[in-house]
């Protein structure tokens, strides 16, 4: 007789789908919502959503004055995890938000380490949208989203959330990995290679695909940044929001300083100016790939990340890679 996880997980997929299969052919195209409202979880305010961090000025450039609206506080009250993923995702990613908790994601995958993988959501305009990610979420326990509206320009909230959350609920892991949903990530790659458990923690440590560049100020560009926002000519180093890496002292740090740090929308050039204010200078690793690269299980095997990978795509790697650990490349 199937499990009551499994009846709900099945229910879920069904909903997920007739929900994007009514937005799709009754919704229009814009971010207009309609009289409709439909009942969501309302989170009462209490003080366990606000986050109390000392010795922090009292006027705030960038105050982050937001809400929990979905969280998971109790997470890492039992454990304390090596390492920390925190995946920015949409709401309408159901299918690789799956993918993931099914493949590179799955918390179960390592028998000497304890993982744990978060997903990172604002609110969206839409409330049947909201109400099916409430139900993934009492699901699976993996999904913690703030109230502000989700959207590319608020992907630096989207992250700072994650900087919040670590340093609150979960300051005791040694190691934090922010990547995004299309990401395709070479665990034992990233654990043992990379991290390795066996050795000493290490501390104001950031790695990544390090960018040197400046603002592009052509309007049409997806990265368009005005002279308004940003008048330098040059970026500090950064690196490549697809992943990166870093100690888990360095959340608490790169939160507390942004809460004076002018908000710029470009997540991973604002994770850098805040690390240029903390003297902490990223360390570049060209295993972490921002583009797409064709599969080659030889490949593979070097890099730690591969961006644009599908949910199909990612079920294929990860069984293709397990499946082969024996053979020598």
């Amino acid at each position: 007789m199937p499990s009551k996880v499994s009846c709900l997980y099945l229910l879920t997929v069904v909903c997920w789908a007739s929900a994007l299969w009514y937005l799709s052919i009754s919704r229009p195209t814009s971010t207009y919502v309609g009289h409709m409202s439909l009942p969501i979880r309302k989170t009462a305010k209490t003080h366990k959503n606000l986050t109390t961090f000392t010795n922090i000025r009292t006027r705030s450039l960038n105050p982050h004055a937001f809400e929990f609206v979905i969280n998971e506080p109790k997470k890492c009250e039992s454990v304390t995890p090596f390492l920390v993923i925190l995946i920015s995702t949409t709401h309408k990613e159901f299918d690789a938000r799956q993918a993931i908790r099914e493949t590179w994601g799955d918390e179960s995958t390592f028998s000497d380490i304890h993982i744990l993988t978060i997903f990172l959501l604002g609110k969206n305009t839409d409330a049947i949208l909201n109400q099916m990610v409430e139900q993934e979420s009492q699901i699976f326990h993996d999904i913690v989203v703030e109230n502000f509206i989700d959207s590319y320009h608020n992907l630096t909230l989207k992250t700072m959330m994650g900087m919040r959350w670590v340093a609150t609920y979960c300051p005791k892991a040694q190691y934090v990995m922010k990547t995004d949903s299309d990401i395709f990530v070479n665990m034992d790659n990233l654990i043992y290679k990379l991290l390795k458990p066996s050795t000493k923690p290490r501390r104001r440590y950031f790695t990544g695909y390090v960018i040197n560049g400046g603002p592009i100020r052509d309007m049409r560009s997806k990265w368009y940044m005005s002279r308004d926002l940003y008048p330098d000519s040059k970026y500090p180093p950064f690196c490549s929001g697809t992943g990166y890496v870093f100690s888990a002292d360095v959340a608490e740090l790169i939160y507390k300083t942004s809460l004076h740090t002018r908000l710029l929308h470009l997540e991973d050039v604002y994770v850098g100016l805040c690390l240029r204010k903390l003297g902490i200078h990223p360390y570049q690793n060209s295993g972490f790939n921002h583009w797409k690269m064709a599969y080659s299980l030889c490949r593979y095997r070097r890099v730690f990340t591969v961006h644009q990978i599908s949910p199909e795509e990612m079920h294929r790697i990860w069984n293709d890679m397990s499946s082969k650990k024996h053979l020598r490349c």
